[in-house]
C-alpha cells in the first residue's frame, strides 16, 4: 500500500529489455536506506519487488501483464522515475490509499499554467468513467492529486509547485501517457453495488442504506 507522496526522483541505469518483459536498475538514495530484498517499490505507480539492492541503486522485474498494462516499456537508460517506499505502519498518510496496481494508461491533451498551478487534462478510457469523479482522488504516475475538472472522457488535475518540482511530471508534454490509478474506495463501493443487483445476494441497497453506507 502507497500513498501517492513520491519521496524521491530516481534515474533508470540500466534496461535489459526481452519481447514483453524487462528488468530495470535504479539509482537512488532516499529510498535505500531501509530497503530489504523483497520490498515494495512504486515505479512511476507500479508497484514492483526489489530483487537485489546496493548502497546507491537497486532492480526489479518486470512481467508481460505489467509490461503491457502501463507505461514502463517507455523506459530508458537515464530516464526519471517517480519513486515511493510502501507505507510504514507509523507513516503519515498524506495522500489516498494507493495499490500501485495500475488501471489504465492515459493522454496528456492539454496543459496551462494558471498563475502558481500547472494544470494537465488528461484523456482516460471510457470504460473507467464511473470511477472518476469531482474533487475525488487519481494516482497519476504514482502521484496523489484531486479531480477538479471533469468531462465524459477527460479528467483535469492541478499541480501545486512542490509538486512540479518533486515529480516527473514536470517534464510531461502533450501527447504524453501517464499511468492512472482510480481510487479503490470507489471501485470497492461501485463493485459492492454492482453484486447488491444479483438475486441471490444480500447486500441490498435496502441493507446499505438502513446500515448507513447509503
Amino acid at each position: 500500500m502507497f500513498t501517492g507522496i513520491i519521496e524521491e526522483l530516481g534515474t533508470v541505469t540500466r534496461v535489459s529489455r526481452s519481447r514483453e518483459s524487462m528488468t530495470l536498475t535504479i539509482a537512488a538514495q532516499k529510498i535505500l536506506s531501509d530497503v530489504s530484498l523483497g520490498d515494495s517499490i512504486a515505479i512511476n505507480g507500479i508497484c514492483l519487488t526489489v530483487t537485489s539492492f546496493s548502497s546507491s541503486q537497486f532492480t526489479v522485474d518486470v512481467m508481460p501483464e505489467t509490461f503491457a498494462a502501463t507505461t514502463i516499456g517507455e523506459l530508458s537508460t537515464g530516464s526519471r522515475v517517480n519513486l515511493e517506499r510502501a507505507m510504514a505502519a507509523n507513516g503519515r498518510f498524506g495522500g489516498h490509499f494507493v495499490t500501485g496496481h495500475c488501471d489504465a494508461v492515459g493522454e496528456i491533451t492539454s496543459i496551462q499554467t494558471n498563475q502558481n498551478a500547472v494544470q494537465l487534462t488528461i484523456q482516460f478510457p471510457e470504460a473507467f468513467r464511473p470511477y472518476v469523479i469531482q474533487k475525488g482522488s487519481i494516482s497519476v504516475d504514482g502521484v496523489s492529486l484531486t479531480v477538479f475538472g471533469l468531462s465524459h472522457q477527460e479528467l483535469m488535475i492541478s499541480l501545486i509547485p512542490h509538486t512540479v518540482e518533486m515529480t516527473i511530471l514536470h517534464a510531461k508534454k502533450v501527447g504524453d501517457s501517464v499511468n492512472l490509478e482510480f481510487d479503490i474506495l470507489g471501485k470497492y463501493i461501485l463493485g459492492a453495488a454492482e453484486h447488491s443487483r444479483s438475486p441471490k445476494s444480500k447486500l441490498t441497497h435496502d441493507f446499505l442504506q438502513q446500515n448507513g453506507y447509503v
